[in-house]
């Protein structure tokens, strides 16, 4: 497995590139046939049949041709904590797993809450050239939640949208000064919705964490939050996502927000489909994160969400962190997994294997939408579109080996699952950055 070197060539070097045989599947235009893909200087060009020669051929048969993998909730962890990720392994993580375009949150050390962080973001991630990665700015300064950091200057210098993730805003007047900032001009609020009185814990509150001594995270920390921040943004109409949706009536809520026509999204993590409570019997802190696992109830709830469209994306919050501290008793671990890697199979395995939804859907919520909702001219494969594309094998099995990982951690609670379906080739700009040969 080869993760293509950075230095991106000029126009005038650029090398031709023609995806021939497999099955072009674009969501943007309902689009799913046997087609040939030409791409030029780093742009889709032809879409067809005999459309010439290339400098590179890719036989593509027996695959999809998508359009670029987005994830718009990763932590990359730089600046601070260069020990657990990089912006350049998290890249090459990234494009490992078929993702093109990453945005990354700003619970850096110092956070992202000024124009100079999110242009040093912006930078490294040019210089590492390998996927596209946007930085999401703070929040509030600190992301403390008290007062709220120069949004609009970061928005001006690149930033994609606005979070304190981590942490949900508990003061309800600065969420509503943030909502209404954030309204004039569109920028987007991703929302990590905990309501901190009600946090502390290490698990999901339930008999589970009972029976095995540890404090809870409730469901309705969750559900405070989110019930709140929509009822703030009836009359402002900021756009407004929910990061890491977990629970039956946190799904509800969205449900009924977008039947009353409120500007929100939604979107699910892989866990969050795949794992109960009950795996944290083991006391494996792999499987401790934040919102926590929930129960199968929850579970049912949220794969429902997804196949009615009341949640709209995938994301990973892939969340990486040093062995010696998930080593630490469950109580005391940190909160997160990592997740670029295996997040397709493991959707795959979620979604697709059990039929409930097809290709087309999977690839909408892991592309097309996720470039909507972050206003990105992406996840799409008409001619002149940026040549940003994942050549999906749905057939190929393998095990996930966390000792393979091009990351830098290794806290997956997935190590050792025999899954099905990977990126073969990414393709960022017209140029392969990843392969599987």
């Amino acid at each position: 497995m080869n993760v293509y070197a950075s230095g991106a060539p000029t126009k005038r070097t650029m090398p031709t590139l023609l995806i021939k045989n497999g099955t072009l599947l674009d969501p943007s235009q309902v689009f799913e046939q046997r087609k040939d893909l030409f791409i030029k200087d780093g742009y889709v060009v032809a879409i067809g049949t005999k459309l010439g020669t290339a400098d590179q051929v890719i036989d593509a048969t027996g695959c999809f041709v998508t359009p670029g993998l987005i994830d718009i909730h990763v932590h990359l962890r730089e600046p601070g904590d260069e020990e657990e990720e990089t912006i350049a392994t998290g890249s090459a993580a990234a494009v490992a797993g078929g993702f093109t375009t990453v945005c990354c949150m700003p619970n850096t050390k110092p956070a992202l809450d000024n124009e100079g962080q999110v242009e040093f973001v912006i930078r490294e991630g040019q210089r590492t050239n390998l996927a596209n990665v946007y930085p999401v700015g703070a929040i509030t300064k600190g992301r403390e939640g008290k007062e709220l950091a120069e949004i609009g200057l970061m928005s001006e210098r690149g930033a994609i949208a606005f979070s304190d993730d981590g942490v949900g805003i508990a003061d309800a007047s600065v969420m509503r000064k943030a909502l209404q900032y954030c309204r004039m001009f569109d920028a987007l609020i991703m929302q990590h919705c905990e309501e901190p009185t009600l946090s502390g814990g290490a698990m999901h509150a339930g008999a589970v964490a009972t029976s095995l001594g540890l404090a809870g995270l409730s469901a309705e920390a969750e559900q405070l939050m989110i019930g709140r921040d929509l009822l703030l943004n009836r009359n402002i109409g900021c756009r407004y996502h929910v990061q890491h949706i977990s629970t039956a009536w946190s799904v509800e809520l969205i449900r009924q927000a977008k039947i009353d026509g409120l500007r929100v999204t939604a979107e699910v993590s892989p866990h969050h489909l795949l794992l109960t409570d009950e795996a944290c019997r083991s006391y494996d802190t792999n499987f401790k994160m934040n919102p926590p696992l929930r129960t199968a109830a929850d579970v049912k709830a949220c794969i429902a969400g997804v196949k009615d469209g009341t949640i709209d994306i995938l994301a990973t919050d892939h969340a990486p962190h040093l062995a010696e501290e998930k080593e630490l008793e469950f109580q005391y671990a940190p909160f997160g997994i990592i997740g670029l890697e295996c997040a397709l199979a493991l959707y795959i395995k979620a979604l697709i294997e059990p039929g409930h939804v097809d290709w087309m859907k999977l690839v909408e919520m892991m592309s097309t939408r996720p470039a909507q909702i972050v206003k990105l001219d992406r996840g799409h494969l008409r001619e002149g579109a940026a040549a940003d594309v994942t050549i999906i094998d749905p057939s190929f099995e393998w095990v996930i080996d966390v000792e393979q990982f091009k990351g830098k951690s290794r806290n997956c609670p997935f190590q050792g699952w025999k899954v099905r379906g990977r990126a073969t080739h990414t393709i960022v700009g017209g140029q392969i950055k990843w392969s599987i040969a």
